[in-house]
């Protein structure tokens, strides 16, 4: 789909906030929503990398700023939540994005890496509802869109713990879906092999090996992008509920 094909009139002006916005699928999403009129507002913890892509989008003609973001820390999440009502007035869509992959078989018992996984795919997904919610609830309206993953659905060897916590952001989307009271529209968008940083947060070299190979096949991050374009744009009536998108050669 060409960025000219958007529905503009259901991205225009939306304020949207992206975590783990400096690479990846929150960079190719909040290129593809700020060709789309979307207000950004960019979280994630590479300043450098946050001002450069503000900086591009705004050359380009749109509107981007951006707070350096841990999503493990509660405060720093809502400060970007108050960054956005600061700057915008409101907030309609956020996009919990900011993850992290370091699989390994458990007996490997990589334990700090097991609680880093917590703490970013469980936690930061929380505490980003918990700093939209209040906002979006003022205004009856709002889209929480939480990036699951392929192995929110299966799983796979060496990868229980991550597959856990994609299976819990899934539950949270669903939970969050059934709370809505018809005011919030919440989207889980589950991805499988995509081109991005993902994989290099593996430490175990045996694992790193075998999923290397299996992203061989893996697809540009704008695929993820224009799914999620596609959940923003719809009219308020519409919540699209869950997308799996996978590269067409991947089995699982």
């Amino acid at each position: 789909m060409d960025v000219n094909n958007l529905n503009t009139d259901g991205i225009k002006d939306k304020v949207v906030i992206i975590t783990g916005a400096s690479s990846g699928l929150g960079e190719a999403t909040a290129k593809r929503l700020a060709k789309g009129g979307a207000r950004l507002v960019l979280g994630a913890r590479r300043e450098d990398r946050l001002k450069a892509l503000c900086d591009d989008i705004k050359a380009d003609g749109g509107q981007a700023v951006y707070r350096v973001t841990d999503v493990t820390s509660r405060e720093q999440v809502e400060a970007l939540a108050k960054l956005a009502r600061d700057e915008f007035g409101r907030i309609d869509v956020l996009v919990n994005n900011a993850g992290l992959m370091p699989l390994s078989p458990l007996d490997k018992l990589k334990v700090d890496e097991w609680e880093q996984m917590v703490d970013v795919n469980i936690k930061g997904v929380l505490y980003g509802i918990a700093a939209v919610l209040p906002t979006m609830r003022e205004q009856h309206e709002g889209h929480v869109i939480n990036l699951s993953s392929v192995a929110g659905h299966v799983v796979f060897p060496a990868a229980s713990v991550y597959c856990a916590t994609k299976f819990a952001v899934k539950a949270l989307t669903e939970g969050l879906r059934q709370e809505s009271n018809g005011e919030i529209r919440a989207t889980n968008i589950s991805p499988g092999a995509i081109d991005t940083e993902l994989t290099r947060t593996i430490s175990d070299d045996e694992t790193a090996e075998g999923v290397n190979e299996l992203y061989t096949l893996a697809i540009d991050a704008d695929a993820v992008a224009r799914a999620i374009a596609f959940a923003v744009e719809q009219p308020g009536d519409v919540d699209v509920n869950e997308l799996i998108l996978r590269p067409t050669r991947q089995e699982l």
